[in-house]
């Protein structure tokens, strides 16, 4: 219970990292609140209905919060908000979606962390846990994507390397405040993709096998605890050590 009575918000909550999250966070014992757009807001707040892209949710979500709970002891930014064209080869890429997704992910997560450090600056105390991902610390691979028909989003590699960078720069800024700010870098994660791409994953990452969002959520869980009250400023790469090579 080394969570218990924390107030926390986690974004995309509904998610498949954020459901296996927002689990592991209640069962160590803290109020989560569940911050989706694809969702209806409960009595509550276990589940709160917000658009992060859109600065008057961000500001009222924050100001619900207050009212009702008076502090937020922890934000997980996980959500991960993209055009409907998300994931097209570099070539063909449009101009204005890669503005709108740098604008809906990495412009938002801003937004939220600053707005939250306000309540927290106050509170003198806070921790923030941002999700990045292996390919904001190294280049992509693309032999695992042979053969499928995918490839990897150049905005991706961009915009997780921007939290990377982003979250050193608030845990300096934040320090003094008693707010950690740190990031969690996952590498691949099963989500019933084709099974050629699985199978050239799995051969290239030392453990054999992708990451299940079971083996990612207690790494958030840590550096929202206070068994982490020393660390900051830390990227936390749990990738079955694909990093490592």
């Amino acid at each position: 219970m080394r969570l218990k009575d924390k107030i926390i918000l986690v974004t995309g909550g509904s998610g498949l990292l954020g459901t296996a999250i927002v689990q592991q966070l209640k069962a160590e014992g803290a109020k989560v609140l569940n911050v989706d757009i694809n969702a209806t807001t409960t009595a509550d707040l276990s589940v709160i209905q917000a658009d992060i892209t859109d600065g008057k949710s961000i500001n009222d979500l924050v100001v619900t919060v207050k009212q009702h709970f008076g502090r937020i002891d922890g934000l997980v930014n996980n959500a991960y908000p993209r055009t409907k064209d998300w994931g097209v080869k570099f070539e063909d890429i449009p101009y204005d979606s890669w503005k709108k997704n740098v604008d809906v992910q990495m412009n938002s997560l801003f937004y939220l962390c600053q707005q939250v450090t306000v309540l927290m600056k106050k509170q003198g105390s806070g921790s923030i846990v941002n999700m990045a991902s292996i390919y904001g610390v190294v280049g992509p691979d693309f032999t695992v994507y042979d053969d499928t028909g995918m490839t990897m989003p150049a905005a991706y590699s961009a915009i997780k390397g921007g939290v990377v960078n982003f979250t050193r720069y608030l845990a300096a800024y934040m320090g003094p405040y008693n707010i950690r700010v740190n990031c969690v870098s996952p590498g691949g994660i099963f989500d019933n993709q084709p099974p050629v791409f699985v199978d050239n994953y799995n051969k290239k990452v030392p453990m054999g096998r992708m990451g299940l969002p079971a083996d990612i959520a207690p790494s958030v869980a840590f550096l929202l605890s206070d068994e982490s009250s020393y660390i900051t400023g830390q990227n936390l790469i749990v990738d079955g050590g694909w990093t490592c090579i």
